[in-house]
């Protein structure tokens, strides 16, 4: 049986706490490796050797650092096809759907390789007689990210790249369901040219995450995405051929397990049953596989509790009331016997407020909803908990852009299903979705990763005689 360590000081080590985890492969239930988890003295460990390892690398001048993270790119690249049979492998999802993680990480790695135009300072000179001033944007530290089990590449790199781009160290502590690609990341990065020590990984459960947020050693800056609910609003001028396919793509790719994925579809009175019908058509001819069949266009569940969790919430919204129009059941056929696959399942006739209107399922499940007009159809998202993605599909230019407006979340898709922005601009929701003043990737990571210094500066030339004995003020 495969177990997989701890990767600490550049290089990988065995987990010492005789404590581990069970990683299985989603498409057929088997376990595949034991994942050690790291006990608090190994943490420990991992926090004293970046410690030690950050401020040589802080003392590395903004471009060193950048072309560290130029040789990863070229790195990453030449594994790319292997990474993404990996991640695929360890996760579930489609080996397209990996090349697209990892592909969306290293957009992140490009914009962070331009982060020494970000780093620099404000200067006024002679901002009083004789007297310069100017700022400067130094690295926290020791930094840590804490990534989920559904982009097992992305997330890691969202995280690490503008940290270690700013002078930071960084530990990852990757989800210990899908592992093996952030410790490959690593692995690379050491390659690149990353000092030993400066990027360390550990794995583990709650005892290493409370490691992490308790050593006084560490850094806390609080960035958190807390889940969405996110709706896709489709009106009766909406090109339905483009919304049946942002729909598809947003409540079944992945299977369903993204934050950004679309939970909620509210389709104004007019086209609701003709592109409930066509959903439902499209949604029963989507091929579920195992995630590195090429064919397959819809994966497994990452665990039994993960399907498990789809089908009580199914359960419930047809208490609630609502129609199961297609779906809600695990696939038939020997194929789908052992692993954790479900089908693409529609629930109509939902109502605000039920609980597959509110609540986050984290699976191949569409609630829909009825809209009136498009005031309501604004509303609707604009109320609820959640404010981390929504869409619109419309063809009326001026009621798009009054939409983006007005409507309470944080990112807006227009004729576009997953509003996640490119990595020159900030991701993060608002509400419930999010917590913290600065988001994930663009210029918020840089402001997240490093704190501001203001330096006052008058030489000797500009020195007056005599003390002064009131505050200072431009006079």
């Amino acid at each position: 049986m495969r177990e997989i360590g701890h990767f600490i000081g550049g290089k990988k080590v065995a987990g010492r706490s005789g404590r581990s985890g069970d990683m299985f492969n989603p498409n057929t239930g088997e376990v595949q490796a034991k994942v050690s988890f790291a006990d608090k003295s190994e943490v420990e460990q991992a926090i004293a050797n970046a410690e030690a390892a950050q401020p040589a690398w802080a003392a590395t001048n903004p471009q060193r650092r950048a072309r560290v993270l130029f040789k990863f790119l070229e790195l990453v690249h030449k594994e790319f096809d292997g990474l993404a049979q990996l991640l695929s492998s360890e996760h579930g999802k489609t080996v397209a759907d990996s090349k697209g993680d990892i592909q969306r990480g290293l957009e992140v790695v490009e914009f962070a390789c331009g982060i020494p135009h970000l780093l620099k300072g404000e200067f006024s000179e002679s901002a009083g007689p004789g007297i310069d001033l100017f700022s400067l944007r130094q690295p926290l530290g020791v930094v840590a990210g804490i990534t989920p089990f559904n982009f097992p590449a992305m997330i890691p790199m969202w995280k690490f790249a503008p940290a270690l781009a700013c002078g930071n160290a960084f530990i990852l502590k990757p989800s210990e369901r899908d592992p093996s690609v952030p410790m490959r990341l690593a692995e690379l990065l050491v390659e690149a040219g990353l000092p030993a020590g400066v990027l360390n990984v550990v794995n583990g459960d709650k005892e290493a995450v409370d490691t992490l947020l308790t050593d006084a050693r560490m850094h806390k800056r609080l960035s958190l995405e807390m889940g969405g609910k996110n709706a896709m609003i489709v009106l009766e001028d909406a090109d339905l051929d483009l919304a049946l396919d942002g729909v598809l793509w947003g409540a079944f790719g992945t299977t369903g397990q993204r934050c950004t994925a679309t939970s909620r579809l509210i389709v104004q009175e007019r086209v609701h049953d003709k592109l409930v019908q066509l959903i439902c058509d499209r949604a029963e001819r989507l091929r579920l596989g195992p995630g590195l069949e090429p064919s397959t266009e819809v994966g497994p569940l990452i665990n039994e509790a993960a399907r498990k969790k789809v089908e009580y919430y199914v359960g419930v919204g047809q208490e609630e009331g609502a129609t199961l129009a297609t779906g809600g059941a695990k696939p038939a056929g020997k194929a789908f016997e052992c692993g954790w696959f479900y089908r693409p399942t529609v629930l109509t006739g939902v109502k605000p407020g039920m609980r597959v209107e509110q609540e986050e399922i984290f699976g191949p499940v569409l609630s829909v909803v009825r809209a009136k007009d498009y005031e309501e159809a604004l509303r609707l998202p604009s109320e609820h908990d959640y404010g981390n993605g929504v869409a619109i599909f419309t063809r009326d230019g001026d009621t798009a852009r009054d939409f983006a407006t007005r409507v309470n979340v944080g990112m807006v898709g227009v004729n576009f299903a997953i509003p996640v922005p490119l990595s020159y601009y900030t991701f993060g929701g608002w509400k419930r979705s999010g917590f913290g003043d600065l988001n994930q990737h663009g210029p918020d990571a840089v402001r997240f990763y490093t704190k501001t210094k203001t330096v006052t500066s008058r030489w000797p030339s500009g020195i007056k005689e005599g003390a002064e004995f009131v505050i200072p003020t431009m006079k």
